[in-house]
């Protein structure tokens, strides 16, 4: 039995569990499987899903009569060993070029050739996945079967080699040296051209989401409306209600100072155009950890104050609304900020209740700023989505009665 055979690895709800009594070295994990580094130049690859273990076998498999495609050395019920790629990812080996070196355009134009004639697809991170070897021979890893609507475009590549500014680069090479591989890609992007100002969004009825026809680019829709991805930097929230549309507008054309607040670029009949976010939302990267790191309530706590300076009046901020960026938090989804008061952010409680940790939370705001952490506390913070919404009929019945009485007090 092979030495790798006696690693075992758990996939828990906090990220994987590994137990590695041979000691080879740890080269790469995801959420399901883990990658070691064997001698004579061999990793072996270890799965927790057995899903996964068959479409990367199948992908290996059918690109191994392509150079770059790492060769398999054996099989087995939950591990792969292919040959060990040492080298930089593409996108570190570039990263500080101005211009894609025409040897290096050439050959990655022959990997996308290659990859589709074996009806293969580098997948969603490309420039991650292929590494440079000596005399800049490319090696791509974790290939995939190309799905049946799979467009004739690299667009992942292409999207990542835009972000290193290197995408025209390659465009100007493969128009040169493929003319034809090139007419056919700008024909696709002609003819698949993105108009979100064309699109209709509809209400989906009561306790239904909205409804929109067009899947191209969608990356999310709910209650109020649909957002889709324009292009690396910008999205587009498109509603099905002006009443909606009219209230988040306001929201965030008054608050862009504000660095949690995204940038809008663009606002139309029924859009807002703005930044596009890259970055797991909050209760996804919680998800993650075994305890609530206190970098994050420090933030928390800085954007729920800032939202009550600034005239906020709903005063919460869901985790799934918060997006983890490289900027720091950025919180969406603003439609009643100004309209709906709430001056305890309840639906938070809840969410951080759901992940164990609101106890932890709420000590690391009594220590960061107890008079805060008094008013919060004061009444019982209610646990379910029915007793916070009583909460707030409540406090919104008792203000109505207040200015009824002073009305009759004015006649």
């Amino acid at each position: 039995m092979r030495d790798f055979k006696s690693i075992k690895i758990t996939k828990r709800e906090e990220g994987l569990e590994i137990h590695n009594p041979v000691n080879f070295p740890l080269v790469g994990m995801d959420s399901s499987s883990a990658v070691f580094k064997l001698p004579n130049e061999q990793c072996v690859k270890i799965y927790t899903d057995p899903e996964q273990l068959k479409n990367e076998a199948d992908a290996l498999k059918a690109g191994q009569h392509l150079s770059f495609i790492p060769e398999i050395y054996e099989m087995g019920p939950n591990f792969i060993v292919t040959e060990y790629v040492n080298g930089p990812p593409l996108k570190e080996y570039v990263r500080n070029c101005t211009y894609l070196p025409e040897s290096l355009a050439n050959k990655l134009l022959a990997v996308i050739k290659g990859m589709a004639s074996a009806n293969l697809a580098i997948g969603n991170a490309p420039l991650e996945h292929i590494f440079v070897l000596d005399h800049e021979e490319l090696k791509c890893i974790n290939p995939v079967i190309s799905a049946h609507k799979t467009p004739p475009v690299p667009i992942p590549l292409l999207r990542d080699l835009k972000g290193i500014l290197l995408q025209d680069s390659f465009l100007t090479h493969v128009k040169n040296s493929e003319p034809k591989i090139y007419k056919k890609w700008m024909k696709f992007f002609r003819k698949n051209r993105f108009d979100y100002k064309k699109i209709t969004v509809v209400s989906g009825g009561s306790g239904h989401g909205v409804k929109t026809e067009d899947p191209r680019n969608l990356i999310g829709k709910g209650h109020q409306g649909a957002v889709y991805r324009v292009d690396d930097e910008k999205c587009v929230k498109i509603y099905a209600k002006l009443s909606q549309f009219t209230k988040e507008r306001e929201v965030l054309l008054a608050s862009q100072n504000l660095s949690f607040i995204p940038k809008v670029f663009e606002t139309g009949p029924n859009f807002i155009l703005m930044e596009y976010l890259q970055g797991p939302d909050l209760n996804t990267f919680l998800k993650t950890q075994s305890k609530l790191p206190e970098e994050v309530t420090t933030r928390l706590l800085k954007i729920l104050k800032t939202m009550r300076k600034s005239g906020f009046k709903k005063i919460d901020a869901p985790l799934r609304h918060i997006i983890v960026t490289n900027q720091g938090f950025k919180l969406v989804d603003h439609v009643y900020s100004f309209s709906k008061r709430q001056d305890r952010p309840l639906e938070l409680f809840r969410n951080l209740h759901e992940r164990n940790f609101l106890d932890t939370f709420l000590d690391q705001v009594k220590a960061l700023d107890p008079k805060i952490y008094v008013e919060w506390t004061s009444r019982p913070i209610p646990l379910t989505r029915e007793e916070a919404v009583a909460e707030v009929d409540i406090k919104s019945t008792k203000k109505k009665r207040k200015k009824e009485k002073d009305k009759d007090k004015r006649k």
